[in-house]
């Protein structure tokens, strides 16, 4: 679930914990599988067909996931039923998907969750089934082969955008920079605060304000972004950030992750289903990357 921050563990789950404190809300579902809808409680929780794989997935997060199944992680789903024999069926949420393990898989309207960060400390993660990163995107005509943030050329830029709640957000605070990028970042949301409510630049904002020259360098997660970096009429280059950032004061900032299967922490059997399909499903699920766009690395686990 790339469209969650990319924080440090601790940094990152603080960042959930606050944001989770806010609301919660329904599900329904459609997609390859049957569709089905619930009002996201607990009460509305159905035991698990063995014939089916119960996927939580955000109604509303494209490029990821969205309801008439063409999201990336919507097209892993099915290819890892498939590969277990099951019928892949999504629980659509009407939230963002950083409410997924809360509000869908921990309540058991669903058993699992496509593509968390390896590790994630709130669920039980598969092996990794795919390596990928931070990545800067540009103008191929501004011949910006910036690959990493110590390249000094990033202060010299007008306006980066990034995410908010991302290393790159962080990145720009220690640098300095955050605070001339601020009212322009704020501006792709239409001035919504990111503190009370859960805020999100719109990926495809990002690319499109390369593209219009209004940011010189936009930086997100490469399955956020790389459907719309293919898709651009406008050559654009997006290389893969070197894994070497860090803070002034030395902390290493991670720009590189690999990514899992989530199931809730006690579903063990599953899990170890899960695994094993994974393997017959990878050629599969390795095409759906490249065709998506987004450049792969090799797992480091």
């Amino acid at each position: 679930m790339s469209r969650f921050t990319r924080l440090p563990v601790g940094a990152c789950c603080a960042l959930f914990v606050a944001l989770a404190a806010m609301s919660a809300e329904g599900a329904s579902l459609g997609v390859s599988g049957d569709a089905v809808s619930n009002a996201a409680t607990s009460s509305t929780a159905e035991p698990s067909d063995p014939n089916t794989l119960r996927i939580c997935a955000a109604k509303n997060q494209p490029p990821l996931s969205m309801e008439d199944g063409s999201g990336l992680e919507n097209k892993i789903g099915v290819a890892l039923a498939d590969a277990m024999k099951r019928k892949a069926q999504f629980v659509w949420s009407q939230q963002p998907a950083i409410y997924l393990v809360r509000d869908s898989l921990d309540k058991k309207l669903c058993d699992v969750v496509i593509g968390l960060d390896t590790g994630d400390p709130r669920v039980a993660t598969s092996k990794p089934y795919y390596r990928t990163g931070y990545v800067f995107v540009s103008r191929a005509d501004r011949d910006l082969d910036i690959k990493s943030w110590s390249d000094p050329r990033l202060k010299k830029l007008g306006h980066i955008a990034v995410a908010f709640g991302s290393p790159g957000e962080m990145l720009l605070k220690d640098m300095g920079q955050y605070e001339d990028n601020m009212a322009y970042l704020y501006s792709l949301v239409n001035f919504k605060s990111a503190r009370n409510q859960y805020t999100q630049i719109d990926p495809a904002r990002m690319v499109g304000e390369v593209i219009n020259g209004a940011a010189d360098v936009a930086v997100g997660f490469a399955p956020d972004v790389a459907r719309y970096v293919k898709a651009s009429s406008a050559p654009l280059r997006m290389t893969l950030i070197e894994d070497d950032a860090a803070k002034s004061n030395g902390e290493k900032v991670p720009q590189r992750f690999d990514q899992s299967v989530a199931v809730r922490r006690d579903d063990k059997a599953l899990l170890a289903e899960i695994d094993q399909a994974l393997v017959a499903a990878r050629p599969k699920i390795d095409d759906i990357l490249k065709a998506e766009g987004v450049p792969l690395l090799s797992v480091t686990q």
